[in-house]
């Protein structure tokens, strides 16, 4: 396989060519381990190179599974890999190292991926922007000059280039959702508890933050999802069941939909003008494709939604410090902590347990408001992006003051959060570019537990609109 060959295929397109044995896991495996080495300094996506363990393991019996020798990447945010550093993007856990795996990291493996190494992250996975202080910002390879997305950024970036074909990645406020839209890649924030949170999930207790993949191909999303998406043994909370497997689904039409759009922000402020213009077009073409489109918004007051969440995250967090607290030993000094992060661990460990609960309540009765509408269509349908990407340092958490980041990423990300709340499936499908080039990503949320319908309408958008032969100009 030549250097340009291997960047043609999507992950199931090489993991068939391992089974026909045209190809081996090694010689993948040195295919994107040339490629970190070739974009890694322009694009600063991959902060860990596990190297020695990738050939090692692409040199044993894999298991059987559907991406058998694919080589892969995990995100350095949450996921367990035993032996590898996980920093979470922080100086305070820069040198932490685990001694087991997780759950889902289990179950990556047996899908027959080889893990290549670990992808850029901010601070605890805060920022819909890559740029922590220790690992660096991350770059997009459509152009270097802007973000690659957050958190999980350095997943995104190297998809998008081409060093991996798909790669693990987190959402807890839109973090697949905002790289997949600033890379052009295909980004699925699944249903809460879909893929497994365990063992050690006290980071999900909230259950805001799922874990998937980033790809290049609906098929790819689909094909992990089945591979890793079915009940974890002692979890308190069993996942929605599902019909079939998700690559039958993506097999069949979506049939005529109902889906409601609606551009409008939480601040009610308009959007980039490139952005509206590539919603509407995208009203359009779902128009042609014999949907029918219903113009209505989300009734809900996103002021109280995001005070309630607001309260809830905050004491989450500082929860969580305390725990990685316990298990350092020490405190953290201000210097080993972003100013947002800092103060976000502050501000939380002030939240009282009646304003915790008051929150989740508060939550729970708009969640059941917002679920109450999707009971009158199947899809809502949302641009991802505010802007097209900015430009790196727009949103800076090291450079910037909390609340200036705050309000820079309530303007480039307005849309993402509420279905992390409500726990349903969302989708970002990369349907639109800038005039200078850049992607940007619309938005398609489903009915709690029906990844299903997004999966038939992502083959058909796929089809009718393909992406998968743009290239930008950092690309293997």
């Amino acid at each position: 396989m030549s250097f340009k060959e291997y960047a043609d295929y999507d992950g199931l397109g090489l993991a068939e060519l391992v089974s026909k044995g045209d190809v081996t896991p090694s010689e993948l495996t040195e295919a994107a381990i040339e490629r970190i080495e070739e974009h890694n300094d322009t694009l600063n996506a991959v902060v860990h190179k596990g190297y020695e363990d990738a050939r090692a393991t692409a040199k044993q019996d894999l298991p059987n599974g559907p991406f058998k020798g694919v080589p892969f990447l995990i995100k350095d945010l949450g996921l367990k890999v035993t032996g590898w550093p996980r920093t979470n993007g922080s100086a305070f856990t820069k040198d932490t190292v685990d001694t087991m795996d997780s759950e889902l990291t289990k179950r990556f493996r047996a899908s027959g991926v080889v893990f290549v190494g670990k992808t850029n992250t901010p601070e605890y996975g805060i920022t819909g922007t890559t740029e922590s202080g220790l690992l660096g910002p991350c770059r997009n390879p459509w152009n270097p000059d802007h973000i690659s997305g957050g958190s999980s950024g350095g997943a995104a970036a190297a998809v998008g280039a081409g060093i991996v074909p798909l790669a693990h990645a987190s959402d807890g406020l839109g973090s697949i959702r905002i790289p997949a839209a600033c890379c052009g890649l295909v980004g699925l924030k699944i249903t809460r508890d879909r893929n497994p949170n365990g063992p050690d999930d006290f980071d999900r207790a909230i259950g805001f933050s799922v874990d998937h993949v980033v790809s290049r191909t609906v098929r790819d999303s689909a094909a992990m999802l089945d591979a890793t998406g079915y009940p974890e043994p002692a979890s308190p909370y069993a996942p929605p069941p599902k019909e079939r497997p998700y690559m039958e689904e993506i097999q069949q039409s979506p049939g005529k939909l109902k889906i409601a759009f609606s551009s409008e922000t939480p601040s009610k402020k308009p959007i980039d003008p490139e952005v509206q213009k590539g919603f509407e077009d995208t009203v359009e073409m779902l128009k042609s494709l014999g949907h029918e489109m219903i113009d209505r918004s989300l009734d809900v007051d996103f002021k109280a939604y995001y005070r309630a969440q607001g309260a809830v995250s905050a004491g989450n967090f500082a929860a969580g410090m305390r725990r990685r607290i316990e298990q350092i030993g020490r405190e953290p000094r201000e210097d080993e902590l972003e100013p947002l992060t800092w103060a976000a661990f502050k501000g939380g460990s002030k939240v009282t347990a009646e304003q915790a609960m008051h929150g989740w309540q508060t939550l729970r009765l708009l969640n059941r408001q917002v679920l109450q509408h999707f009971e009158e269509f199947d899809v809502f349908l949302q641009p991802v992006l505010g802007t097209p990407p900015p430009e790196i340092g727009v949103i800076d958490p090291v450079r910037l003051e909390p609340r200036e980041v705050n309000k820079r990423q309530g303007k480039a990300f307005p849309y993402t959060p509420p279905f992390n709340f409500t726990g349903q499936p969302s989708l970002s499908l990369p349907l639109c570019w800038s005039e200078k080039g850049l992607p940007f990503g619309m938005m398609f949320t489903g009915r709690y537990g029906d990844e299903a319908t997004l999966f038939r309408l992502a083959a058909q958008l796929e089809k009718e609109k393909p992406w998968i032969q743009k290239r930008p100009p950092v690309w293997s």
